[in-house]
Parts: C-alpha cells; structure tokens; sequence
C-alpha cells in the first residue's frame, strides 16, 4: 500500500528543530482533546494500516498517542502511482481520539515512514512558495484544503505561514486563490529536487512541521509514489453552552411566533396590519384567477423570432416610470458559488477598519456559519461596529434541519442570536414574522460603507460547499442605497419598532459620489408593493429575442403565464430549474411546471444538483438577487434584486452563470410524470417556497 499523508491543524512559526515546552493538554481516552495545542507537536512514531494511521507525539506530560480511520474518507483505488491528470485531494483526516496509553494493536505490516523534524519542512515550503506567493507586501494567496480555506503568506519577519483565512491578520488582503492540484504539479518537482539535495532517499517520510493552534498543520506525512495529499487535523474544543435539539427548536419557533404577534403587533401596529391586508387581498386574488395556459396550448407554437431585442433605452426610461425613480450607478463583481463569495466575504470583514452590517434571511449554526460567526465576534472586540439582522422564522427553521454533510462529531449551538452575542460586542436583531408567511428573505452585507454584496447566498455550509449559487460585489453609489435599505430595516426590527422606522424614512441619507461605475438599479418587493414582480412582467412582456431565467422556485402561475405568451410571440424562452430542489412540495410545483413549459415550447434545463442561482436576462436587460419566482417573493417577502442593462456586465453574467449552467444542465425532453397529488402539493407550494 501507498499512500501520502499530509497530517494536520494550522500553519505557524516555531523554532527551527520543532522543540520547546508545551503547554498542558488536558486529554481524555477516546475523546477529542479539549484545549487548542498552542506548541508545536513532535512526532515520534507514525504507523499506517489498511484501514487505520496512527501516530504518537511529545507532549509536555509525555508521549500522546493518536490516530484515526482514513479509508472511509480516501478512495485509493482512483489513486495511481505518477498520476498526473485526474487528482483527487487534497483530504483531511481528523484525529479521531488523543490517549495517554500505547494503540492495544497495531497493524501487522504498516508503513513506517522516516521521521523528519520542522526544519527539513520549512526549508523546502519556503522553496514551494517562493514561486507561489505574491511579492507584494501585505498579501496572500488563499489556498482550498479539503473543506477549508488557508491563507498563505509571509508575516512581517518574512517568515512563511498559513492560516484558516477566518484567522486572517487583518492588515492582509487577498491577491488571489490557487487550485490545489495546480500547486501539487508544482510542488513535487521541487520536493524531489529538494529531497535530493538533502540526501533522502526514503520514498516514505513524515515531517514535523513545528505548525501550532487551532486547525494547524502539525504532520506530513507524504508517499513520493502518489499525488495525493490528505491532512490530519487536530480537532477543535466542543461547543460551549447549549446544544441545539429539536425540542429547543420547536421552542424558539413558538416564543418567535408569539413575539411576532404580541409585542410585534403592540410595536409595529401599522405595518402589521399593511401586512396583514395585502398578504389576504394577495390570496383572495389569486383564489378567483383563472388560468388561461390551456387557452394558449391550442394555439401552435411559433418559430422563433429573427431580429433585434427591444430597445433598451426605452425600456430603462420604461422602469424609470414603473419604478418612479432613476437608476443609480455602480460596479458589479460576479461571485459565483460559496468559494468564490466567502473568500471575498471573509477578506472584507477581516480588513473592515469600521462596521459590518450583515442582513440575511439564514444565519444557521452549523460548523460553517459558526466559524463566520467567531469572525464577526472577533472583528467586534477588535472595536468593528457589527450589526446583524436576521429573519427570525428562517434563521430559527434551518438551525432545526440537520446537514448530512456536517462533521458528525459537531454539536450546534441551541440559539444563533445567544452564540453571536456571547464574549461580544455584535448587536443583533431578529425580524418579526407577523402572519407567519411575511419574510425578510434580503441577503446584503455592508463594509465600511464602501463595498457591498448582495445575492441569493445566506450564512451556512450548504451556500459555501455544496449548492450553486450567485452574489455580487458592489461599490459606488448603489453602496450608499443598500446601506439606506439596511438602516430602516434595522430600525424596523427594533423595540420602538414603526416609530423608529418612520424617524429612519425621515433621516437625511448622505448621497455618495455618483460617478463610479455603471447605471444600475436596487428593485425591491415590500408590502403592498411587488415591484421586482411588476417590472419582470414588464421586461417579460417587452422582450422579443430571448428569455433566460435560472430559479430553484418556479411557482407562480402568473408569471408562468407571460412566459408562455412570450414564447407564443417567438421569443425563445429557456429556464434551468435544479434537477433536485431542497423543497419537497417545491420540487413538484416545479415538475408540473416544467411540464406546462415543454408543453407550450419554452426549452427547460435541469441543473445537476441544487442550484439557488436567483437570475435573469431579457434581452441584454439582467436582474438578480435573493427573489425567487413564487407568490412570497414576488408579493409578501422583503427582497432585493439588482439590476443593470449596461453590456459588459450583462455579458459577465451571461458567461459566468448562464452559459455554463446550460452546458452543465440536461434538457428536459419528456414531460415528468404528475399525479392528482401534486397539484394539491401545487398549491401548498405557492405559500412556502
């Protein structure tokens, strides 16, 4: 057996020969240990087995014994020696137990590798990153190791580290991001040159790195046979305080609903019952509706039309009028998916010199949204103004849904808002639900009043590893408006609830410098006015050479109707819908309405996987943001879309997300199968999306 093993938990700097004192670790048979190492780890002995690696170390109380299972997490069989195409890595593999008693059992033959102390692995990392690293001073380069983003760079004594990027120094800023398998091709040229060099001739060797702290990278272990990597990470303390269960759950759902229509009613009295009459005026309309799509089937399908789109001046002056206000101007960054968004996320809040403002519709308390959350508290107490507004009834609903591809090991935290506020400064506040399906379903952050992000992505591990989505970057003067929105919504949500919110409408908003960037457009759903939805049925309806639309909640009827006529005009019409949504009665609104889209020649694309991409292009015209295209987000959430007709930034969208995701995406042929069932499921899914 080969293999190459990179063990590990976060990158600093220690002596030399990796020696030193230790500080205590308190340590409990067949339990993770519950204190950070903050000294650097020596190895001693290192095993590995079919199954299993093993691995022994000095600690200040004597020898630590350790290991874990890494056959469950590496495929060896895809690995091949000098492999060059196809890599699989890089792994981390946690050490699953820390004792102070000698393994009963070892493998019967295991690889034994040379032990190598820190000062080999520093010479040759600092050759590796001498042609990685950017030369300018204050900066680094974001590295992926598995599931976590290191920050490589050389601190102020010039000396190499790597750290979690949430643990960023924060007068550091982020030159770029390198893949990791491009910088193993790198890598191993220089490791045998080096290797060489140094004499050793061993194909299997660990190295001590002298790495220290929380997530630091204490071991490598690296088989010359295979490019493949897989880090060995001291696990983190547990979770402090209470443990989320479901009961706790269900209790925090109930105190929010009642706090939503007791002391939200008592303190919003006005908007509540806004609320309440445009959500059942809403209802009542729909309800008394007809449906005219079986109408339009008789009719034939067209081929589609050859020429020019509409004009795209008069259709600005056009939004112009339905919005009652003029576009603002800006600049627009399209982050595509978690990896993308969250680094640039994470560098802005630990370089923010003032205030971060985050308002999302989910801060849920997995490990992912947890760690965002030690960042923030710790940017608080290093005197950033931090403001976090949350949706109650979202954020409390996802911290009850369990994510199959956390950590088992982690234990969330029982409340979000309690976590945050804890050993902080964060001010926090909840948003109230009044009748239960009204929303603030926004997701913007806001630093130093000079960069903002907004899109469909809320705070949690689904949105940074598993799910395909969308947000942008924004500077200039539409900064200033997303800033506007978030003072008035903050002040909404606190106890003097409308009249604070009636003093924020009446403040002096300070105008930015309006000569940076392009035109662009906030375009908003509130209560009683659904603006997003009234000018896509206005672009819908002006459009005469295409359609595109990717949305993970295709429920509402209506729109679904102008989309066939569009079609029926010789517009081609196309949509990507996930081919697995995270919403069971969703996910058969979506088929039935798939189903009258083939029916009707408007092409359908499913996605592979979830995608919560929320966007649109009619003809050069794009709007995107955190509305779906269902009733809640088109006549009862808050939300927030941006929008823009300038080319370069239509053409930006267009070739990052639309014209991949239909190359990625299967084009849906045959209609699904329906049963009676799912139309009633329809219905249900109008008012939960």
């Amino acid at each position: 057996m080969s293999l190459a093993l990179l063990l590990a938990t976060g990158c600093g700097n220690q002596d030399e020969n990796g020696d030193g004192p230790y500080d205590e670790l308190r340590i409990l048979p067949g339990h993770f240990a519950e204190e950070p190492i903050t000294k650097p780890l020596v190895a001693v002995e290192a095993f590995i087995g079919a199954d299993e690696f093993f691995v022994s170390y000095e600690s200040e109380g004597g020898l630590v014994y350790s290991g874990g299972n890494w056959s469950n997490r590496v495929d060896l069989a895809a690995l091949k020696p000098d492999q060059r195409d196809g890599y699989t890595g890089p792994f981390i593999l946690p050490l699953e137990y820390v004792q102070r008693n000698r393994w009963p059992e070892l493998p019967t033959t295991p690889v034994v590798p040379r032990l190598l102390s820190s000062k080999y692995w520093n010479r040759f990392i600092d050759e590796v990153f001498e042609s990685v690293l950017p030369e300018a001073d204050m900066t680094g380069i974001v590295m992926k190791l598995g599931e976590e983003d290191y920050f490589l760079f050389y601190n102020k004594a010039n000396k190499f580290e790597a750290r979690l990027i949430i643990d960023k120094p924060k007068d550091y800023v982020v030159a770029e991001a390198i893949d990791f398998a491009e910088f193993i091709e790198r890598a191993r040229p220089v490791m045998e040159a080096f290797l060489t060099q140094e004499g050793i001739e061993e194909r299997r060797l660990l190295f001590s790195t002298g790495d220290a702290g929380a997530y630091s990278l204490p071991f490598v272990f690296i088989d010359r046979d295979l490019p493949v990597a897989m880090f060995l990470r001291y696990s983190p303390a547990p979770m402090e305080g209470p443990i989320a269960s479901k009961a706790s759950q269900r209790a925090q759902t109930a105190s929010h609903v009642v706090k939503s229509h007791l002391g939200g009613v008592l303190s919003r009295p006005v908007t509540s019952m806004h609320r309440l009459f445009f959500v059942a005026k809403d209802v009542a309309v729909e309800a008394v509706t007809p449906s005219w799509l079986g109408a339009l089937e008789s009719e034939p399908i067209p081929e589609l039309r050859v020429g020019p789109g509409m004009d795209l001046d008069a259709w600005e002056a056009q939004v112009d009028d339905i919005t009652g206000r003029s576009a603002t101007r800006g600049t627009i960054e399209y982050l595509v998916d978690g990896e993308e968004f969250f680094i640039r996320f994470i560098d802005a809040v630990t370089t923010a010199g003032e205030s971060v403002d985050i308002r999302t519709y989910i801060f849920d308390n997995d490990d992912f949204a947890m760690r965002i959350g030690d960042l923030l508290r710790r940017r608080s107490n290093e005197d950033v103004d931090v403001r976090v507004l949350l949706d109650g009834i979202g954020t409390i609903a996802a911290t009850g849904v369990h994510d199959v591809t956390q950590p088992e090991e982690y234990q969330a935290p029982k409340s979000v808002r309690a976590y945050l506020e804890k050993d902080s400064k964060i001010d926090v506040r909840l948003s109230i639900n009044p009748w239960i399906v009204a929303g603030d379903h926004v997701k913007t952050t806001i630093v130093d009043d000079d960069v903002a992000f907004a899109g469909g992505m809320n705070i949690g591990r689904e949105y940074r590893y598993v799910w395909h989505d969308l947000m942008v970057e924004l500077r200039g003067a539409v900064v200033e408006r997303i800033s506007n929105e978030f003072n008035k919504a903050w002040a909404h949500a606190g106890l003097m609830g409308d009249v604070a919110y009636l003093f924020s409408r009446l403040k002096r908003v300070r105008r930015a410098s309006d000569d940076v960037g392009y035109p662009l457009r906030l375009l908003h759903t509130r209560p009683g006015d659904p603006e997003i939805y009234r000018v896509q049925r206005a672009a819908i309806r002006n459009a005469k050479k295409y359609i595109y639309i990717e949305n993970a909640y295709f429920t509402d009827d209506a729109m679904l109707y102008e989309l066939v006529k569009a079609r029926r005009r010789g517009v081609d019409v196309r949509v990507i819908l996930p081919l697995v949504g995270n919403h069971g009665p969703i996910n058969k609104s979506n088929a039935l309405a798939a189903n009258a889209m083939l029916e009707n020649g408007i092409r359908v694309f499913l996605y592979p996987g979830m995608s919560h991409v929320k966007a649109a292009v009619f003809d050069g015209w794009a709007c995107l943001g955190s509305a779906n295209w269902d009733k809640l987000s088109f006549k009862t959430n808050k939300e927030l879309n941006v929008a823009t007709s300038h080319p370069e930034y239509v053409e930006g969208l267009l070739d990052r997300v639309f014209t991949p995701d239909f190359e990625h995406s299967v084009e849906l042929l045959e209609p699904f199968p329906a049963r009676w069932s799912d139309h009633l499921m329809e219905v249900v899914a109008d008012y939960v999306g």
